[in-house]
């Protein structure tokens, strides 16, 4: 069994404890120096790192700079040294100005005492769901907003349904008979990304989440009933074992190449499947266990947020900025750009019917919900032990209710 808290975990987390006495015992850290004088220009930190990413970022980030006054420096690093960046700057007061993270990310990071509630510079919070609103709260207070978000859906070849008689599944037995009749030589009829990080307990969420099972108790039966679908697919045939080992964007090459017929997976493959011009290809919400049940799925996303710092007028200047990329405008140009969601429900609305092909994810948003919503920082050690429970259980290793009882017990410590 791997462990519950991995090395970059502990590493981490040690920084964590570092910032908390650090910022205990200096207090959040009101030096004077520059804290009079008005702010022309401010930092930024992200983890857009690709080079034409960064570039849309910079253009965002410099024309809300223009708007309130300053220029904007934008500096961005991998998003696996995000965290740790962020927690050493926290602990020696070099913070940016301006921080995005990546949502489940905000708690470890708000609970630090690092950030500023955004309410203190009067940003609009107004009109967002209570799912997108709560990935950038913390304690109550809202730390955080997504300019766009996230979640998964069910993309199927529309070629491949039409032949095999094959509808849209909408309940988890008719995905197990459409993927049994779309299966062949050379070809799955389902594929997920069941690997062994984040990104598998991110992909099994909608189904543990949608029966009615709970990260805080892996160990009920409706967790176990959720993994039993993933495994007789596997056992069937009807999914390839090698789930246990692709990433999202290996589901996206099985599907692109034809090698599946339906995948679980997210808004920003839609770019690329564009590309392809002989793949005919729909969207639609995943099934539900059986009809009646709520649709619930993970939110992904990033959040900016506002760091302490010495200056007041540098917060405000980045409170505005932030304000300024989560405004319709700003939002809607990121998700025609990125193929994303706008996390306000009616710029949101208004962008499912100029884009049909996001009407599913728009769909499904509005339930979706934060992976720190009942855990809060405690989420990554409870992932871990979710997706090392996938895995034995898509090996044959322990049966569904067997690993899944050692996930609770890991989660928990017990």
């Amino acid at each position: 069994m791997m462990s519950a808290v991995g090395p970059s975990a502990r590493r981490a987390a040690a920084l964590l404890g570092a910032v908390v006495l650090a910022l205990t015992a200096g207090g959040c850290g009101t030096g004077s120096g520059s804290a009079s004088r008005e702010a022309t220009a401010i930092t930024a930190l992200d983890y857009y790192t690709d080079a034409s990413e960064h570039a849309r970022w910079g253009e965002r980030l410099t024309a809300c700079g223009r708007s309130a006054g300053v220029t904007v420096e934008q500096r961005s690093v991998p998003g696996s040294s995000l965290v740790p960046t962020v927690l050493r700057e926290a602990s020696s007061r070099t913070l940016p100005d301006l921080l995005m993270l990546d949502n489940p990310d905000l708690q470890q990071i708000a609970r630090t005492g690092a950030l500023t509630p955004l309410d203190r510079y009067g940003v609009d919070s107004g009109g967002y769901t209570p799912g997108i609103l709560s990935a950038g709260t913390y304690r109550g207070k809202v730390y955080g907003l997504a300019p766009t978000v996230s979640t998964t859906a069910l993309f199927y070849n529309k070629d491949m349904l039409a032949e095999a008689g094959v509808t849209v599944p909408r309940s988890w037995d008719e995905l197990k008979t459409a993927a049994a009749a779309l299966t062949r030589p050379g070809r799955h009829g389902m594929a997920v990304d069941a690997n062994a990080t984040f990104e598998g307990a991110w992909q099994f969420l909608p189904f543990l989440w949608s029966n009615g099972g709970d990260e805080r108790h892996l160990d009920s039966p409706q967790a176990a009933q959720a993994l039993r679908l993933w495994v007789d697919l596997v056992k069937s045939g009807s999914m390839s074992a090698s789930v246990l080992n692709w990433n999202q964007a290996d589901v996206h090459d099985q599907f692109a190449a034809g090698r599946t017929a339906m995948m679980v997976n997210g808004p920003w493959r839609i770019s690329a499947l564009n590309e392809e011009k002989n793949l005919h290809w729909g969207v639609a919400p995943l099934p539900v266990r059986q009809p009646g049940q709520t649709l619930v799925t993970p939110l992904g996303g990033e959040v900016w947020t506002v760091p302490q710092n010495a200056s007041p007028d540098r917060q405000r200047k980045a409170a505005r900025v932030l304000a300024c990329l989560n405004d319709s405008a700003h939002m809607l140009a990121e998700a025609r750009q990125n193929f994303t969601v706008p996390s306000r429900t009616t710029v949101a609305s208004r962008y499912a019917e100029e884009v049909p092909s996001m009407a599913a994810f728009v769909r499904s948003t509005q339930r979706a919900r934060a992976r720190t919503g009942r855990l809060g920082a405690e989420w990554p050690r409870t992932a871990t032990a979710l997706y090392t429970a996938v895995q034995a259980a898509l090996t044959g290793e322990s049966t569904p209710q067997e690993a899944l009882s050692v996930a609770q017990q890991t989660a928990t410590g017990s």
